[in-house]
């Protein structure tokens, strides 16, 4: 009887060696993925009020694990019994991401058109504005996690399922935690300022004073740098997928360095993407 019990603990000692040797091996391949992850959600979750930043952040940390609690199951039966079908559910994310990238970048070239418009239109509802960019960096997210899944899913493949599960599970529920706690970090970098401006008591040059006000002054920059860092995050993941699975693609795109055809192929999906939704839009007005 107690050997049996020590047979079992050695078992379970050996499996989750197993699962922390895994689970480094997949944490390293989707890192570069997760820094793209916190490009793009730092960018969809700045620009609210600061009254309005924890709670939004908090909403779409919601949405993300709510993401995850759906794709994981998914994931593994997929894996079981239709691993064809994840390579074309990756691209059709990708293309998503592709949009939303070369959306933002027309947005920039073409914002006067813009600004006349939400002028006719009028204001929108502050309500119903915060809601609508919720949802988009909720969507977002499912795509980012859907890509961190997968890459994570590809390093335990020939794993069996007490591998495959836990190690693809913690990679991404901790995906979750750091990215977004990270998020919270940055759109509070002004209140640590103040709050490090309070803690001086001398002559306005100290330490204290002079790390705050670089922390207030620095907020500005470090969004409107997310902003740009964002976009270009999405058109890369998006061409990533695109060059990764497709190998026509990568003779092609060959003779350029791996960003930049990542970064060109992103863009080019996405302006098609773009494109073929203003001529649905407009064919929809007729």
């Amino acid at each position: 009887m107690a050997s049996g019990f020590f047979a079992l603990f050695d078992d379970i000692a050996t499996l989750m060696d197993d699962v922390a040797v895994m689970g480094k091996t997949a944490a390293k391949q989707t890192a570069g993925v997760l820094g793209d992850d916190l490009a793009v959600n730092a960018n969809k979750a700045a620009g609210f009020a600061p009254s309005r930043e924890l709670p939004v952040l908090w909403a779409i940390s919601k949405g993300s694990l709510l993401n995850k609690l759906l794709i994981l199951p998914i994931a593994f039966l997929l894996s079981a019994f239709a691993p064809w079908a994840i390579v074309p559910i990756l691209m059709l994310g990708g293309v998503y991401l592709a949009y939303e990238g070369a959306e933002k970048i027309f947005e920039w070239l073409f914002h006067n058109d813009h600004e006349e418009e939400s002028v006719e239109t009028g204001p929108e509802d502050p309500v119903a504005a915060e809601k609508k960019k919720v949802r988009s960096a909720i969507v977002t997210d499912f795509i980012l996690s859907i890509e961190i899944v997968i890459i994570a899913l590809g390093t335990v493949a020939d794993q069996p399922l007490t591998i495959q599960i836990p190690v693809v599970t913690a990679v991404a529920f901790l995906a979750t935690v750091g990215v977004y706690g990270v998020v919270a970090f940055i759109v509070r970098l002004d209140d640590m300022g103040y709050a490090l401006m309070r803690l001086d008591d001398g002559d306005g040059k100290g330490f204290f004073i002079t790390t705050g006000r670089f922390l207030v002054a620095a907020l500005p920059w470090v969004i409107r740098s997310l902003s740009v860092i964002g976009t270009l995050a999405m058109l890369l993941v998006a061409g990533g997928i695109f060059l990764h699975h497709v190998h026509a693609l990568q003779e092609m795109l060959s003779p350029l360095p791996p960003l930049m055809g990542e970064l060109v192929l992103g863009l080019a999906i996405g302006s098609v993407a773009v494109g073929l939704h203003e001529i649905y839009g407009v064919l929809r007005g007729k």
